[in-house]
């Protein structure tokens, strides 16, 4: 089964979700992510006068692809990467910037939204992220049961396998 390489937790979660809703409120975006390279959802928010978000798994999985192609022709041009990645629409657009090694932070925008700010508050919204992340992965949550739980579960199964 494929896995995050990255989860969030606690105040990592928390410090995501607030740079999230603050990029949302300075660039008048509609939907901010937070993904991993593989394409999982780590945190998103959404702005409240957004229509209703495409899904955001699939939306995640196609960014992650386009980025790991992205990076492929960059390589092929000469270059060590392409930091940011902007698709504009006629309507819709989407910028996408690295947020540190695992992650890539995603901004769903529209015609309201300058993209001079998106970019601007984007690359600034990256950066913090790719900090959270790096804690994250440097100090991986560690799920904690405490002895009761782990006491009262052990004699659920014994009574329901008979033992």
């Amino acid at each position: 089964m494929v896995e995050p390489s990255l989860v969030l937790y606690g105040t990592l979660y928390q410090r995501a979700m607030d740079v999230l809703q603050e990029t949302l409120q300075e660039t008048r975006a509609r939907y901010a992510l937070l993904i991993d390279r593989k394409g999982f959802v780590l945190a998103h928010k959404e702005a409240l006068w957004a229509p209703k978000p495409p899904p955001l798994d699939s939306l995640a999985t196609l960014v992650a692809g386009n980025a790991a192609a992205t990076q492929a022709l960059a390589k092929l041009l000469g270059e060590a990467r392409f930091q940011e990645v902007v698709h504009q629409g006629e309507h819709v657009g989407l910028y996408l910037d690295e947020a540190g090694e695992a992650a890539l932070l995603v901004l769903v925008f529209d015609e309201n939204a300058p993209l001079g700010k998106v970019k601007l508050h984007g690359k600034r919204a990256a950066e913090a992220l790719a900090r959270i992340a790096e804690e994250a992965l440097a100090n991986p949550p560690k799920l904690n049961l405490d002895t009761q739980y782990r006491e009262e579960a052990k004699t659920r199964l014994d009574e329901l396998f008979g033992n």
